[in-house]
C-alpha cells in the first residue's frame, strides 16, 4: 500500500511563558505519538482493504462516532454500530475496489491527536473515470492507558457536479 506521509511541524505555543510547557519544541514524545499514530491509521486502511473485520476494530473506542458517506447523515455511534457499516464496503471491495492512502497528517498533542488523509477509493472503472477522485478522511484520537483509540472517523468524497 502506498503511503505518502505530509509532516507538520509539531510545535506547541503557549500565551504565558509561565506554563510548565511554554516552549517551542519538538520533543521526541510527539514524533513518537505521530509514529504509532501513522501505522495505527496504516493497519486500519490494510484490514479495511482486506476486509479483517478484527483489525478493522482494533484501538477504536466503544463511544465512536462516524460520519460515513452513505447514511446515516446524523451518523453512527458505539462501536457495535460502527462494525455493521462495515460487511457492506467489504462486499464491495472484494469485487475489485481499491483502499490505499494517498497523504496522511498527523497533528499529535499529550492526550489527543487528528489526522487526516487522502485515499484512493475506487473500483478500476471509477477510477479510470475519475483518476483524481479521493476519498477524505479525519480521524480524531485520544490516548487511553498509554494508547493511541480511535474515538472518531469521518469518511467523504467532494460533492461534483
Amino acid at each position: 500500500m502506498p503511503m505518502s506521509y505530509g509532516r507538520r511541524p509539531g510545535r506547541y505555543r503557549y500565551r504565558d511563558e509561565r506554563h510548565p510547557y511554554a516552549r517551542e519544541s519538538r520533543g521526541a514524545g510527539v514524533a513518537d505519538d505521530e509514529t504509532q499514530i501513522r501505522e495505527l491509521i496504516g493497519r486500519w486502511a490494510k484490514a479495511v482493504h482486506e476486509g479483517d473485520m478484527d483489525a478493522v476494530l482494533d484501538r477504536h473506542a466503544d463511544d465512536i462516532v462516524m460520519f460515513d458517506v452513505p447514511p446515516p447523515e446524523d451518523g453512527v455511534r458505539g462501536i457495535g454500530r460502527y462494525r455493521e457499516t462495515w460487511p457492506p464496503f467489504f462486499e464491495w471491495q472484494r469485487r475489485g475496489a481499491c483502499f490505499e492512502i494517498v497523504s496522511l497528517d498527523v497533528t499529535a498533542g499529550a492526550d489527543v491527536a487528528f489526522a487526516h488523509a487522502l485515499l484512493r477509493c475506487g473500483t478500476a472503472e471509477e477510477l479510470r473515470a475519475d483518476p483524481g477522485s479521493r476519498l477524505r478522511l479525519t480521524v480524531g484520537l485520544r490516548k487511553e492507558d498509554g494508547r493511541w483509540t480511535v474515538s472518531h472517523e469521518h469518511h467523504s468524497f467532494p460533492h461534483k457536479n
